[in-house]
């Protein structure tokens, strides 16, 4: 299966989780995927997630694998391997995260952690069919997570349940408050994004939503496109700045190395202006949710592609139009799995205010309970 790169035996709880080999375990090397990385020294101390993690009494069973250097959205590893899709195994398992996915899909751990700079928790839990969750940028620590310096970055954890999630928010998470009931929230509908997608993408998240119950509102954020488009400038000049040395090493795959000197060519006058869209499309989302309770929108504009037609990471890089906004603006987003009507996994994503996780959690605890969407 290669979703675990190393099988580890950390803590004495009856919880398990694993984390991705971008996570720093002290005695292990964090190799995030790639042979250009295969001589890296061992991690002298944990990261703080994984600290966190141990002392609120979870069991670290295993790093898992990902898309080399955590810079793709397919998750296919020339490498280590491609981690399978469990339920879905002709599919993608999803970037970069596919480890940690797969890992929580097929029932490895009760749940893993990824990190999402452009999608790459959202996408592979849409991918694999469990819950993803990206929290507000800030509010889970980096500390010992690679890349050192990220203004997208974001750890966060995949579950098959929103229980198990809350959990796991709850340990790594300092300031993280108790889950409110639904009943208690703000009267506010939901804002559903009117959003381009795959004819039967879009038909199942109308009739999910719909059974739901729940108060809702048609919205539009003209600026996603503008968003998704600065947020690809953004990450090419910072992962750019990370893995710049270990370019010249001949050592990375071909794939990603193509992408990385494309990313080396990022000007500084387009890092402006990405950075100025930021601030606009961040102002438009806080708009909306001044009048929504959360908005809801696909997580993926279609279904995963099939694993035979996944070679050019490039060609690949649109399944991410509709998470890698919120990475640019920093809004917690988490996805829930859905089934379309010809059995192929389909993601709804909710995305809720800055610093508002607790209350995103809360509605997405609510629709699980409603769809009959978790499982043990």
């Amino acid at each position: 299966m290669t979703a675990v790169v190393e099988t580890l035996n950390l803590g004495h709880g009856p919880r398990t989780v694993m984390v991705k080999d971008t996570i720093d375990v002290a005695g292990y090397a964090t190799r995030a995927g790639s042979r250009a990385l295969a001589r890296a020294a061992a991690a002298q101390q944990h990261a703080a997630v994984v600290t966190a993690l141990l002392e609120a009494g979870w069991q670290i069973n295993g790093k898992t694998n990902l898309h080399e250097l955590a810079f793709g959205t397919t998750g296919i590893n020339h490498w280590t391997g491609t981690p399978v899709n469990p339920d879905y195994p002709a599919l993608i398992p999803g970037g970069s995260s596919s480890g940690s996915a797969v890992a929580v899909a097929a029932g490895l751990c009760d749940a893993a952690l990824g990190t999402d700079t452009g999608g790459s928790v959202r996408t592979p839990a849409a991918c694999c069919g469990v819950f993803g969750f990206k929290p507000t940028f800030g509010r889970v620590s980096r500390a010992g997570v690679m890349p050192a310096v990220s203004s997208l970055d974001c750890v966060g954890p995949f579950s098959r349940n929103m229980d198990t999630l809350i959990q796991v928010m709850a340990a790594i998470t300092p300031d993280f408050a108790a889950v409110p009931e639904f009943s208690s929230l703000p009267a506010k509908p939901l804002g559903v994004l009117t959003a381009t997608a795959q004819a039967e993408i879009s038909t199942t998240l109308t009739r999910a939503l719909e059974q739901a119950a729940l108060p809702q509102i048609p919205v539009a954020l003209p600026g996603m496109q503008e968003a998704y488009s600065a947020g690809m400038v953004i990450i090419n000049r910072e992962t750019w700045n990370a893995c710049e040395p270990l370019v010249a090493s001949g050592l990375i795959g071909s794939d990603v190395a193509d992408r990385l000197l494309a990313a080396s060519q990022t000007s500084n006058e387009q890092l402006a202006q990405a950075e100025q869209t930021r601030n606009r499309f961040t102002a438009e989302v806080d708009r909306l949710l001044q009048h929504c309770l959360v908005l809801a929108m696909p997580t993926l504009p279609d279904y995963p592609v099939a694993l035979a037609d996944a070679a050019d990471t490039r060609a690949l890089l649109g399944m991410t139009s509709f998470v890698r906004p919120f990475n640019l603006t920093g809004h917690p987003a988490i996805t829930l799995p859905l089934q379309g009507p010809s059995g192929l996994p389909v993601g709804l994503q909710l995305v809720a205010g800055r610093g508002q996780d607790e209350l995103l959690c809360s509605v997405a605890r609510e629709l699980s309970e409603r769809l009959e969407l978790n499982r043990v």
